[in-house]
């Protein structure tokens, strides 16, 4: 059974005892993080909500919070003095353990 969460903008599918990882979230370490915007549940049938199936929920167990690696970006412009940008960019998350589906 998998089903399709959405989540900080973006559409996750998630299986029972999996890990995913998502945008940071205001939740502390250890505790149980319930998603009830579910767009999708599948198992025997498929239920694919409008907008959100309604009575589904996925409950997840918050493993950690931490920052992906360094993302580098550097803009340059030929022939012109002074024009180099050197930026970096770590991106914080917070990885799920997906508990159970329920739909």
């Amino acid at each position: 059974m998998y089903a399709v969460v959405e989540t900080g903008g973006k559409q996750i599918k998630v299986v029972e005892g999996e890990f995913i990882f998502t945008e940071l979230l205001d939740v502390e370490e250890g505790s149980e993080y319930v998603f009830d915007k579910v767009v999708l549940t599948s198992g025997n049938t498929t239920k694919i909500g409008t907008p959100y199936v309604s009575g589904a929920k996925v409950v997840a167990e918050v493993e950690k919070h931490g920052k992906h690696k360094k993302v580098r970006t550097f803009k340059y412009v030929a022939k012109s003095p002074s024009s180099h940008r050197n930026q970096g960019h770590r991106q914080p998350y917070t990885k799920l353990l997906i508990k159970r589906i329920e739909a």
